[in-house]
C-alpha cells in the first residue's frame, strides 16, 4: 500500500510531548575534558539510572554534615543558651550509621573505621558479625578467596567462606583465647557493682581491651560514639557468650537499656540523618529509634534487596515515610547497589573531601 500514513497511525506512533524546558539533562562526564575523582563524582548525579541514586545520595550525606542550628529560626520557647548563634552552629546533625557484617569482613571496615576515627558519625548499629569480624581482624587476617570454592574441600582444610573472602577456622579459635578473659572481667565487674552489661557497654569494653587503632570500636570507645547491637549473641560473640556461661555462669547482657539509649539519641537530637548500608536488624533498628522523633530529616540506603517480597531491606525510603520514619519533608535516596562499590565512593566525595 502506498499514500498517507493512517491517522490512527500517526496518533499513536507521533504523540505530541509535553515541555520538559528546565528540567534536568541526562548528560555523562566528558573525558575529553580534565577529570577530577570530584569532578567525575558530581557528574553521576546526570547520569541516570542508579548513577542518579548514587549523585542524590552524595548530596544528600553532605546536607547531614552541613546542618546545624544556626540555619533554622530561632523559635519563641528556645533554650536561652541555644539563641546565641555561636551555640547555634555547635549544634549538628545527628547521624546514624548503620552496616552489616558481610561489610566489616570486607574491606569497608578500613572505610568505617575512618569515620569513627575522625569522629565523622554519632551512632553505629551492627549486628554481631559486625563487632567480632572487627575485633578477628585485629588477631588475624581475612584473605580474598573466590565465589565459586567448593564448601566441602574448605571445611577439610578449616577455612570459612565469606562470598569471596576466607577466613581461617584459626581466627575463631583467637578471638576465644582473646574474648573469654574480657568476659570473665567483665562478670566480675557485675558481681561487684551489680550492675548488668549492655550491649553498647560491652562493645565499648571490647574496643577499649584491643587497644589497636586498626580496629572500628576502638576509635568508637576513644571518641565515645555508641554502638548498639540488639542482635548480639547472632554470631561468634553470641557463641563465646555462652561457652562462658558454662565456665563462669552468670553474665547478664541487658537488650532493653539499650533500646531506651539508642530511642534517646532520637528523640533529643534537632535534626537526624540516617546512613544503612544493608537491611536487616540494623536498618530497622536505627529507623525505629526514628520513628520516636516522628521520623528521620535524612536518610540514604545502600542495598541490593528488591521490595516485591515485602522485606524491610527492600522497602524503598517511602514505605518508611508512611511509618513516619522518615519525615514528610525529609530527603531520601535508595541506590540498588552493592555497598563496597558505591561507599567508598560517597565517603570520598563528602567525609574524606571536608574533614
Amino acid at each position: 500500500m502506498s499514500g498517507a500514513v493512517p491517522e490512527s497511525v500517526a496518533a499513536a506512533v507521533l504523540v505530541q510531548s509535553a515541555s520538559l524546558e528546565g528540567e534536568p539533562i541526562a548528560k555523562g562526564p566528558d573525558f575529553n575534558q580534565p577529570q577530577t575523582l570530584h569532578s567525575l563524582l558530581n557528574g553521576y548525579k546526570s547520569i541516570g539510572f542508579q548513577g542518579t541514586s548514587l549523585g542524590r545520595a552524595m548530596e544528600i550525606v553532605d546536607k547531614m554534615r552541613n546542618w546545624t542550628l544556626a540555619d533554622e529560626p530561632i523559635k519563641p520557647d528556645e533554650e536561652e543558651d541555644l539563641k546565641d548563634p555561636k551555640a547555634r552552629k555547635q549544634v549538628k546533625c545527628k547521624i546514624f550509621l548503620g552496616y552489616t557484617s558481610n561489610l566489616v569482613s570486607s574491606g569497608l571496615r578500613e572505610v568505617i573505621r575512618y569515620l569513627a576515627e575522625h569522629n565523622m558519625i554519632d551512632v553505629i548499629v551492627t549486628t554481631a558479625g559486625g563487632v567480632e569480624e572487627d575485633i578477628i581482624k585485629c588477631l588475624g587476617e581475612t584473605y580474598l578467596g573466590d565465589f565459586h570454592l567448593k564448601g566441602k574441600d574448605l571445611r577439610s582444610k578449616g577455612l570459612n567462606r565469606i562470598g569471596n573472602l576466607l577466613v581461617p577456622n584459626d581466627n575463631y579459635c583467637k578471638f576465644e583465647d582473646w574474648v573469654i578473659p574480657v568476659l570473665d572481667e567483665c562478670l566480675a565487674e557485675q558481681q561487684k557493682t551489680g550492675q548488668p552489661w549492655t550491649p553498647s557497654r560491652l562493645i565499648d569494653r571490647l574496643g577499649e581491651r584491643i587497644n589497636d587503632p586498626r580496629s572500628i570500636y576502638y576509635w568508637c570507645h576513644k571518641n565515645k560514639i555508641p554502638v548498639y547491637c540488639p542482635a548480639i549473641t547472632d554470631g561468634s560473640l553470641g557463641d563465646m557468650i555462652y561457652f562462658h556461661s558454662f565456665r563462669s555462669p552468670g553474665l547478664i547482657v541487658d537488650l532493653v537499656a539499650d533500646i531506651r539509649s539508642i530511642n534517646n539519641q532520637a528523640v533529643y537530637a534537632r535534626k537526624t540523618g540516617m546512613i544503612i548500608l544493608g537491611g536487616g536488624v540494623v536498618k530497622h533498628h536505627i529507623c525505629n529509634a526514628n520513628l520516636m522523633r516522628n521520623g528521620a530529616d535524612y536518610a540514604v540506603y545502600i542495598n541490593t534487596g528488591q521490595e516485591f517480597d515485602g522485606s524491610d531491606a527492600g522497602a524503598r525510603p517511602d514505605e518508611a515515610v508512611s511509618w513516619g520514619k522518615i519525615r514528610i519533608d525529609g530527603e531520601s535516596a535508595k541506590v540498588y547497589a552493592d555497598a563496597t562499590i558505591v561507599f567508598p565512593l560517597i565517603v570520598a566525595n563528602t567525609f574524606a573531601r571536608r574533614p
